[in-house]
């Protein structure tokens, strides 16, 4: 078995802004963000900063910063440094934020009581919907 890659800060930093949402589910803007951490640490923050750390223009961001966006992204720290503890919370923080999105969280409270075949049938239909959906964005 392969050992997972490490990601970089970059890549850390970029998966929460994919992945943790807005509650009408768009991506948090950079000057939001950027604001919320200059409120939280009363330091200098601004969104072109957040920007270039986002793409890698900038790699070496100070401890308060990186706090304040963990505390934005509700993550712990050391979701920015620990490759192990970083993977684990990335899975988590796909999970919160697919759970963010009503629908899915409403399918998922209703597929809490089906029995295993159930589960397996809702599986296999999903897995369906993604192939086509797929098929079909690669055709536009």
């Amino acid at each position: 078995m392969t050992e997972p890659r490490a990601t970089t800060l970059t890549e850390r930093i970029d998966r929460l802004f994919q992945v943790v949402r807005r509650p009408d589910g768009e991506q948090y803007s950079h000057e939001e963000v950027a604001r919320a951490c200059r409120e939280s640490t009363g330091e200098s923050f601004s969104a072109t900063y957040l920007w270039q750390l986002r793409t890698g223009r900038r790699d070496n961001p100070t401890k308060r910063h990186l706090e304040a966006l963990a505390g934005f992204f509700q993550v712990p720290p050391a979701y920015f440094f620990d490759d192990e503890q970083g993977r684990a919370l990335a899975e988590e923080v796909e999970l919160l934020g697919a759970l963010r999105n009503v629908a899915v969280r409403n399918l998922a409270l209703r597929a809490v009581t089906l029995s295993e075949e159930g589960l397996g049938t809702v599986s296999d239909i999903v897995e369906a919907i993604k192939r086509r959906e797929a098929m079909r964005d690669q055709g536009e």
